[in-house]
């Protein structure tokens, strides 16, 4: 069943390719699946889809839709689709990956002026 699901939700991302949205949301459920296979009969239903999850997203946002701007958080998206899935658990949201600084310009030992070209 686990091995079905993981099948799934990998050929809806490779046939989306167009639509990164469902990259993301297929990765979210891809990382929900090693930590929850019990879940992995939910993703089975043929009528289910990334798609249509993202659909729900969408009427969600638009619930709280303020002027023409309509947002959800990560963790109110992500919640929409563990409950279009039929999932009751609350999504486990990875942290953000953190940014490696560039070494700054005084660490450079190549040093060129023009006044050596001359």
């Amino acid at each position: 069943m686990y091995a079905g699901a993981v099948s799934k939700i990998n050929n809806e991302i490779k046939a989306s390719k167009a639509n990164p949205y469902i990259k993301v949301i297929g990765d979210f459920l891809l990382k929900h699946l090693e930590s929850n296979p019990v879940d992995a009969e939910k993703f089975l239903s043929s009528d289910k889809t990334i798609g249509k999850s993202l659909e729900e997203m969408k009427k969600a946002a638009m619930k709280k839709k303020v002027g023409h701007m309509a947002i959800l958080t990560d963790a109110e998206g992500f919640a929409v689709v563990l409950k279009y899935f039929g999932i009751a658990s609350k999504p486990v949201i990875p942290p953000a990956t953190s940014v490696v600084a560039a070494p700054s310009p005084s660490t450079v030992e190549f040093d060129v002026k023009l006044e050596d070209f001359l």
